[in-house]
């Protein structure tokens, strides 16, 4: 019998308190606008999505507090900056529809993820609206409760 193959993860970078924070109501797929330090650096896996945002201005969309770390190069002819703000490629239809998303109240633009499709850099943003303290306990009891669920499961089954 032949071995599957491994299945590689595409994943750069993940953001998993937007996931916590955040009631994620519709996805876009999009594509961000690097200089070649910053590929490579992604290639390196040294992405970091934490506390980053989408802003909308002037009709485009933007990225921002996304920090890709530069590699330790000896080469000075390029000059890096790991937070600066990064250009999002997306559709004109997709970008109305989340300028009219985020000029509802309580809506955001968040990006969960960074990842690979084929050779280039994607980025799932989502439409987002911020949850209050007993939505975020909710969640959380409800992620123990499937936690514990399994583990009763698991233990009867080896019985």
């Amino acid at each position: 019998m032949a071995k599957k193959p491994k299945q590689s993860d595409n994943t750069i970078a993940r953001n998993k308190r937007a996931r916590f924070d955040f009631e994620l109501l519709e996805n876009f797929e999009a594509g961000v606008a690097l200089t070649g330090w910053e590929v490579k650096a992604l290639r390196m896996g040294k992405g970091n999505l934490t506390d980053s945002y989408v802003l909308m201005k002037d009709g485009e969309a933007w990225l921002l507090g996304a920090q890709i770390t530069p590699l330790d190069t000896a080469s000075t002819h390029f000059v890096t900056d790991p937070t600066r703000t990064r250009k999002l490629l997306l559709h004109k239809k997709e970008l109305a529809r989340i300028v009219e998303g985020t000029s509802q109240k309580g809506l955001t633009c968040v990006c969960t993820d960074l990842y690979w499709k084929g050779h280039l850099v994607k980025a799932r943003i989502a439409l987002a609206r911020g949850k209050k303290e007993h939505d975020k306990r909710d969640t959380q009891k409800e992620r123990d409760w499937q936690r514990q669920k399994q583990r009763i499961v698991r233990d009867n089954v080896r019985q």
